[in-house]
């Protein structure tokens, strides 16, 4: 009885089915699309939806559907020229209080984006934008941050009663002089006590000396701190390009790498990642109703200044600004010790420290706002053309009742989740401290291209699929057919697996496929090779094709063991596409080796299993 297991029939035909239904929304192909988000407290409903479709109705544009979304809107097109003259339109007719952005909706049918299926993501080679690899300035960083503890360090020793001659930022450091050496020794002990994170080393050259530099823990968590508050910042400015799947992150510990899909005005991606940021704490004017002074004819006393928060609410707050985000040198989200709430925890330098405690003292029990404020690139259509103009946009970010006089460290409370505790946190540091990058490395990807890219990477799969099949079945006859079988599934599960876990396909994603078509026979090609010798040597067809496939599979290990560290290596220190090549590597190996062991002898064993008797086999 030469049977093959029913249970593994069955795995084979569970992994395949779901392998087919993952990989199918890859064929639908995708609609080029305008996805309108709201911006500073605008709302997507049916009046916007309307407005949408007479605009285009008017300009005799028509849409392959919209479709109105919890919070957006989805325009479908019929080709790209439409969509980026309907972009134009669209843009024109809702104003700046809406990002349009370029995308392209998949026309995967319902029942399978039911099920979670859905196509891989294209990267930037394949789909067209522009690329930017950034540079934070850490020397610059570091400067700024030892620059932050002159003025603290003066604070500390005036309240401490001890007499310098000097203080001064020296390098990344601080460089301290006094006139005796029991001055210098009564200065580092109330220095390390008030700034336990610094590094203290006397210096006797000129003088009694002191020169306090950052911990080498705290020197990296300021670095980190730089890179994470910049990223934070660059995904603000990234959403007034109307992008509507961006990519940016990481590189290293100094690199940020910036993906802009369907973008291709490199000089207006610059002019948008460039806008600065910056924050002011000021009082809320609460002896006056902000609703009437925004309401038409409404009057903003002459004290006050009307603002709205991002939801579009008024907020009276005063004239007079307590301090700017420059004073903060730390924000961290965390939780209150009292009740358990989120709460952000602020660090002031010593010369804000001074101006809050002043002011936060004759406000108990009041409120006291923080406004975030924008400088950035609008665009405007006058007689038809473009014209881009700087905007300052001011938006109350948060509101807090003043519990207690408030100094160098306080918290800001009543915050609704620990999201937007750490979205403050974040707002509040990149307005703090603007870590200068540098864009070091630009590149841009036409859509014709990104388009040729695709053609050619799926001719080379052909090509490759086609020639391995003809080499296999002319060497090894069915056996061969067998493998070329084994092949085609194998693609169908990295096509699958890909499509769930929604990685991006580059074109380097696409060599790694070409290369697992060619490398995942090698095992069928040993396997085959084995069961030939067996044949020579006088054993049965049944006895050959065990041995064949036992024999072998110490060596199929082997050799893909090795390849799959080596795909490990690449994906752990490589980056961008050279780790989008790792993950195809290895997850082609993966599947190679189930397809090649268990999916081939499948089909011998239902080819030649059963009571049958053979006299030869054909490979």
């Amino acid at each position: 009885m030469n049977r093959y297991p029913i249970w593994k029939y069955l795995l084979l035909g569970v992994v395949l089915l779901v392998g087919v239904i993952y990989a199918l929304p890859n064929l639908y192909g995708e609609d080029p699309a305008l996805q309108i988000s709201p911006s500073r407290g605008a709302k997507v409903d049916q009046k916007v939806e309307d407005r949408v479709k007479l605009a285009l109705s008017q300009a005799h544009l028509p849409t392959h559907g919209v479709q109105l979304g919890a919070n957006n809107l989805l325009v479908r097109f019929a080709d790209p020229e439409s969509q980026l003259k309907a972009q134009d339109i669209i843009q024109r007719q809702l104003g700046n209080d809406y990002v349009v952005a370029l995308n392209l909706a998949p026309t995967t049918p319902m029942w399978l984006r039911a099920i979670g299926a859905k196509p891989m993501y294209l990267g930037l080679d394949l789909r067209g934008g522009v690329h930017f690899l950034m540079e934070v300035d850490m020397d610059a960083v570091m400067k700024q941050k030892a620059e932050s503890y002159v003025e603290d360090m003066r604070t500390a020793l005036r309240t401490a009663k001890i007499h310098y001659t000097d203080i001064a930022r020296q390098g990344n450091g601080v460089a301290l002089k006094f006139k005796t050496t029991q001055e210098r020794s009564a200065a580092r002990d109330a220095l390390h006590k008030q700034f336990p994170e610094l590094v203290l080393t006397d210096k006797d050259e000129g003088g009694a000396g002191l020169t306090a530099v950052l911990s080498e823990q705290q020197q990296r968590e300021t670095r980190k701190f730089a890179l994470e508050q910049n990223i934070t910042t660059l995904r603000n400015r990234v959403n007034e390009l109307g992008v509507a799947e961006p990519v940016i992150q990481q590189q290293g510990e100094s690199r940020i790498v910036v993906e802009l899909p369907g973008v291709q005005d490199t000089a207006r991606a610059k002019e948008i990642l460039g806008a600065t940021a910056t924050l002011e704490f000021r009082m809320v004017d609460e002896g006056h109703n902000a609703a009437e002074a925004a309401a038409p004819g409404g009057h903003v006393p002459i004290s006050s200044r009307l603002y709205h928060t991002r939801k579009g609410e008024p907020v009276l707050l005063k004239k007079r600004i307590i301090i700017t985000g420059d004073a903060i040198t730390d924000a961290k989200a965390g939780f209150d010790s009292r009740d358990g709430s989120p709460n952000v925890t602020i660090t002031l330098d010593g010369k804000g420290a001074r101006a809050m405690f002043n002011t936060t003292r004759e406000n108990v029990g009041k409120l006291m706002a923080v406004v975030f404020i924008e400088n950035k690139i609008e665009t405007h259509y006058v007689d038809g053309k473009a014209v881009r103009t700087k905007k300052r946009v001011e938006n109350v970010i948060n509101r807090a009742t003043i519990r207690e006089p408030l100094s160098k460290r306080f918290q800001i409370t009543g915050l609704d989740s620990t999201e937007e505790a750490r979205n403050l946190a974040l707002l509040l540091r990149a307005g703090a401290l603007a870590a200068p990058v540098d864009i070091i490395e630009e590149r841009t990807v036409g859509p014709s291209l990104g388009q040729e890219n695709i053609d050619r990477g799926f001719m080379s799969c052909v090509i490759g699929f086609v020639l391995v099949m003809v080499f296999m079945t002319a060497r090894y006859k069915v056996f061969g057919l067998f493998a070329s079988t084994a092949q085609l599934v194998n693609l169908v599960l990295i096509i699958a697996i890909l499509s769930l876990l929604q990685a991006t396909l580059t074109l380097p994603g696409i060599a790694g496929i070409v290369l697992t078509v060619g490398m995942a026979v090698d095992a069928n090609v040993l396997i085959d090779e084995r069961i030939r010798e067996e044949l020579r040597s006088g054993n049965s067809p049944f006895a050959s094709i065990e041995a064949g496939y036992e024999r072998a599979l110490g060596t199929i290990a082997d050799s893909n063991i090795t390849t799959l560290i080596a795909g490990l290596m690449l994906f752990v220190l490589g980056s961008g596409p050279v780790k989008g090549f790792a993950v195809v590597l290895c997850i082609g190996i993966l599947t190679s080796m189930f397809t090649a062991l268990m999916g081939t002898r499948s089909l011998v064993y239902l080819v030649y299993g059963g009571r049958r008797r053979i006299g030869k086999l054909a490979v």
